[in-house]
């Protein structure tokens, strides 16, 4: 039952949050967060310590963006890992791009900024939020653009097929423990994998992942990336050069691992360890360098299949351990433009 009830007061308080005006927003932030809140995300807020800090460095400047800004979760799911309880959602907050956010420019146009969020509850309230905002899609969508083309097709996230995202009533147990050992074992094959004996793309084709993914697969990757369709979609769009550039990689410091229903959720800060050893992945060229990687997986489950797979990245913090400052680059052309 706790869950369930996480589940739904955060549905209705953040979108409370979301759609608050500025006057309301601080009182909003003090009923839903913990006195003791901590907030981390995209690159450039990334670590913040204090529920004012929550207020002023994420709420108020997405507020003064999009004055008419509200939220719209697509998935919402809840569990227990490690003793600790989470809430988990992914979605888009969307208005009217009315003032610069992070210095990108305005359009004056519709804007939906996608995130992938998890939050730690204790004592009813939120303790520690983990929010990755797609923050190269909001430079996208006002129309620069600092990279080569996306391998994949840049579009707004669907939501669920199974239109069931939105989990506020109480599920079994037992199937979202289902849920997640399925994916733990899909994940576990990719791992196993060398990519140093057979870093082609038949044997990505071959190899045992195809007997986890359903044959309308759909992968939703970050701006940068872009969505997939089918097995062969997702390796010609990410898998080949993601493994190519960052060849058997490590994992660790997860914080959630968590299945509800035909739901799974993994996530790390960061997740992914990896030397950056081949080209061509964003179009770069290897560094050598060890990348961390803060990465969020949303699974569904469907038909004894993963039919889908939700993957929020901080493409920005990446990129900028590669000295390519995204936000950088933006500025330059708008300069360019503004002459």
């Amino acid at each position: 039952m706790k869950h369930t009830t996480h589940k739904r007061v955060l549905f209705d308080g953040l979108r409370t949050l979301a759609e608050s005006s500025a006057d309301d927003m601080a009182a909003t932030i003090e009923r839903l967060y913990h006195p003791d809140a901590t907030w981390r995300g995209s690159h450039p807020i990334n670590e913040l310590a204090a529920r004012d800090d929550i207020l002023n460095q994420v709420w108020l400047p997405l507020r003064t963006a999009m004055p008419d800004m509200e939220r719209r979760d697509d998935i919402v799911v809840a569990g227990e890992f490690e003793g600790r309880d989470f809430v988990a959602c992914v979605g888009h907050l969307t208005g009217t791009f009315s003032a610069p956010w992070l210095d990108i420019p305005a359009t004056g146009k519709t804007l939906t900024v996608r995130y992938g969020e998890v939050h730690q509850m204790r004592d009813g309230k939120i303790v520690q939020t983990t929010m990755l905002m797609d923050v190269l899609d909001v430079i996208r969508q006002s129309g620069y653009w600092p990279l080569p083309p996306s391998m994949g097709l840049e579009m707004r996230w669907l939501a669920p097929f199974t239109g069931d995202g939105v989990r506020l009533d109480s599920t079994d147990p037992e199937r979202g423990a289902e849920a997640m050992a399925f994916m733990r074992e899909m994940q576990n094959v990719l791992g196993q994998y060398n990519d140093l004996e057979d870093n082609t793309r038949e044997g990505l084709i071959r190899m045992p992942q195809k007997d986890y993914w359903h044959d309308k697969f759909m992968w939703y990757g970050p701006c940068g990336i872009g969505t997939t369709r089918g097995l062969e979609g997702f390796v010609d769009g990410h898998q080949l050069p993601f493994r190519i550039a960052f060849p058997n990689r490590d994992g660790g410091n997860h914080y959630i691992r968590i299945g509800d229903g035909p739901y799974s959720v993994t996530g790390g800060w960061p997740s992914v360890y990896g030397n950056h050893l081949g080209g061509g992945f964003l179009g770069t060229s290897p560094t050598g360098r060890r990348i961390t990687m803060r990465v969020m997986d949303f699974y569904l489950e469907h038909e004894g299949k993963l039919r889908e797979n939700w993957v929020p990245i901080d493409m920005l913090d990446i990129l900028l351990q590669m000295d390519i400052d995204i936000l950088a680059r933006m500025r330059l052309q708008h300069q360019g433009r503004c002459g």
